[in-house]
């Protein structure tokens, strides 16, 4: 998806443009409502901040965050995440800034009802509207907190507006212009009702380079619970536990992931190296040599291979 930058929005220009483009996903709504989306749902205890001059993204992003328990407000994420000479804001900015906080955003995947869901669960949910066209974009943060589907409206925490309900098609429409971008702020053990774990995988990934530790360990945990077995959230879970130190709790996630498939070349090498440090350098040495085995071109796994051979040598 191209990167954007988000500045003020043009309610009239949007209610102009509305009919240049189709709001299928409402209209498939209207044909049958989910039960999970049968209740009207107003999050009504988010904040709201005015967005003046520009500064939706600022403004949008602490409602977000405080929704999540962070105390934070929009003048002190301008420095972060607003561009003065774009007037707006980058999404790759509003996606680190939450981490700096110690969140994890995820980046849903676009799908209307998935993303009315999770504010049914009592999480606003962060978005990009373009409320012009695309060669003369308008970019507009907002933030969803409500709906009814049986009146077909969207309520929005938006410019100026704290309670701004519009049509869910209009909304839709401006949504898509603006590639569907929907991202919800996790505290760090929580996972979106829909998530995948690839995705997770890749947003957890993210969120270790700012927030190692326990907030870290949680998400790895949250999501192998999520999806027992997995190679990458075992990986993952692994590397943050060494990372700390943890040495027999890191080796134990990899035990356990060969048991199940003992054909994984990286879970046998990092297990060999892992081992090797425990002082364990027989078993190393056998994990080191089944890496290599399955995977005979990988340059790291020979060289975990020649660590473990020179530290049985040396005695050490």
């Amino acid at each position: 998806m191209r990167t954007a930058v988000v500045s003020s929005f043009l309610l009239s220009i949007s209610l102009l443009l509305s009919a240049c483009v189709s709001a299928p996903q409402t209209a498939q709504l209207a044909q049958q409502v989910p039960s999970a989306l049968s209740a009207p749902v107003n999050l009504d205890n988010v904040p709201f901040f005015p967005q003046e001059d520009y500064q939706c993204g600022p403004a949008a992003l602490a409602t977000v965050l405080q929704a999540s328990a962070v105390n934070v407000l929009p003048e002190q994420l301008v420095s972060q995440v607003y561009i003065p000479a774009r007037r707006g804001s980058l999404q790759i900015e509003m996606l680190a800034a939450a981490r700096r906080y110690g969140r994890l955003p995820y980046v849903l995947d676009g799908s209307l009802a998935e993303m009315l869901e999770e504010v049914g669960t009592g999480k606003p949910v962060l978005v990009m509207q373009n409320l012009g066209l695309s060669r003369l974009p308008q970019w507009h943060y907002a933030v969803v907190v409500g709906y009814d589907l049986g009146r077909s409206e969207i309520r929005l925490r938006s410019g100026t507006i704290r309670d701004y309900v519009i049509p869910l098609s209009l909304f839709e429409k401006t949504w898509a212009r603006a590639e569907h971008w929907a991202v919800v702020v996790l505290e760090p053990g929580q996972l979106p009702l829909h998530a995948d774990e690839t995705t997770y995988f890749q947003h957890v990934a993210d969120f270790e380079f700012a927030q190692e530790g326990e907030p870290a360990l949680r998400a790895w945990q949250a999501g192998l619970e999520r999806w027992p077995g997995s190679r990458l959230l075992s990986m993952g879970l692994s590397n943050q536990l060494y990372a700390q130190g943890r040495l027999q709790e890191s080796a134990e996630v990899l035990q356990k992931l060969l048991q199940a498939d003992n054909s994984i070349a990286a879970a046998h090498n990092n297990l060999a190296w892992i081992l090797s440090e425990s002082g364990e350098s027989d078993l190393a040495l056998s994990h080191a040599r089944q890496a290599v085995a399955l995977a005979p071109d990988e340059e790291m796994f020979q060289a975990t291979l020649h660590a473990v051979q020179s530290k049985i040598s040396s005695g050490k």
